[in-house]
């Protein structure tokens, strides 16, 4: 019951698996293939921000695959074009200007791409803690010697970190050289662990002092996962770019960076590129999926079940403390957390654990409502008693 053994050898090793088999979803289920329905806190790793298979979305992919399914970013399509009104409209000002690609590595490599061509220059400053993706450039600013490692096989000059939420730090590692500060608002991997929104702002400081470009990844804690629909809202700092990925078409492969003006006014054509970025079916998925989570009113909904997660998980015997900000919650336990996970699978919940082994993370969809909650805050009281 609480194992799942790959069923080909023709799959890479290389993902650690909750112990089901999904055949279906709904809202914040999981349908296993014995018909057995699973309390889902983990979101698809903070994807199904709508929740899986949203009606509205399932028929916005249908009809959109019905009419296109894909042509390459050679030839212009509307559903793009709306996706990046739609963005600009939802970030702080000035933040306004989209290029689409296909993952959250893919949007944090290109955010990088920019600052560096902007500036002229080639350092990175990012934060211990930090996560931000598996290819060359995004590896060499993720923090963690497995990381680095891989950064340096591929001869990618590693990023100068420091440690999250500290100023003085930061500003002894920014100089002429600095290209960009790449950071998570709230760092997502390592446990949900907050940035202070002093620190976001010295960031900032610093970034214009310099002549340096601030750069948020909000892969993870972006489209509303914070409560606000960026979490350079909710903290009140608007960065150079923004990276998002995850929860924005609901389970479909699309990344987007979002930049200031004077980032890419110079832009010319062929300096970005992806043959599938902004693709008409992914873009589809996301117009209604973030369509959802407005005519629904999600993000107060976040604001008010988070509230109470975090109120009664953190009177729970063994929760040293509760982390994060809306749906991004780490509860940091005495104990290791992949034990309470572990547990938690008995009474089929889903939750997610971190690189700190005694966090554990929730990241429910957005929708994840006030009963959900009561029963996840069930099951945890349950295996922690």
């Amino acid at each position: 019951m609480l194992s799942t053994a790959p069923a080909t050898d023709s799959l890479l090793p290389v993902y650690a698996t909750f112990p089901l088999r999904a055949v279906a979803g709904h809202g914040s289920w999981l349908v296993d293939d014995e018909g057995n329905e699973w309390l889902d806190a983990y979101g698809g790793h903070a994807v199904a921000s709508s929740g899986h298979s949203h009606p509205d979305v399932v028929a916005a992919i249908a009809e959109q695959a019905a009419r296109l399914i894909f042509y390459s970013t050679a030839v212009p399509h509307a559903g793009r074009e709306q996706l990046a009104d739609v963005l600009a409209r939802l970030s702080p000002d000035p933040l306004g200007r989209v290029f689409f690609c296909n993952s959250g590595a893919e949007a944090n490599e290109n955010q990088l791409n920019l600052a560096r061509r902007k500036t002229g220059r080639t350092t990175v400053v990012t934060m211990l803690g930090g996560w931000h993706g598996r290819t060359a450039a995004t590896l060499a600013c993720t923090d963690g010697e497995r990381y680095e490692a891989g950064a340096r096989r591929a001869g990618v000059p590693l990023s100068r970190k420091v440690p999250f939420n500290d100023a003085a730090a930061l500003e002894q590692a920014m100089d002429d050289t600095v290209a960009a500060v790449l950071l998570e608002p709230v760092q997502g991997f390592s446990g949900a662990r907050t940035a202070t929104p002093a620190f976001l702002q010295a960031a900032r400081d610093l970034c214009d002092r310099v002549g340096a470009k601030l750069l948020f990844d909000e892969v993870q804690c972006g489209v509303g996962r914070t409560g606000h629909f960026t979490a350079a809202e909710h903290f009140g700092v608007v960065p150079d770019a923004i990276a998002m990925a995850k929860g924005l078409a609901a389970g479909l492969p699309i990344g987007a960076v979002i930049a200031v003006p004077s980032l890419v006014d110079d832009i010319k054509v062929g300096d970005l590129g992806s043959t599938f970025g902004g693709g008409p079916v992914p873009c589809a998925a996301a117009l209604a999926n973030i369509a959802v989570i407005e005519r629904e009113e999600l993000l107060a909904n976040v604001r008010e079940v988070s509230a109470r997660i975090v109120a009664e998980a953190s009177q729970l015997p063994h929760v040293v403390r509760v982390h994060g900000r809306g749906f991004l919650l780490g509860l940091e336990l005495d104990r290791p957390a992949a034990d309470v996970q572990r547990a938690l699978w008995t009474h089929r919940v889903l939750t997610g654990t971190s690189t700190d082994p005694r966090t554990l993370r929730l990241l429910p969809a957005l929708s994840f409502s006030a009963d959900e909650a009561g029963l996840l805050l069930q099951a945890l009281r349950a295996v922690l008693t």
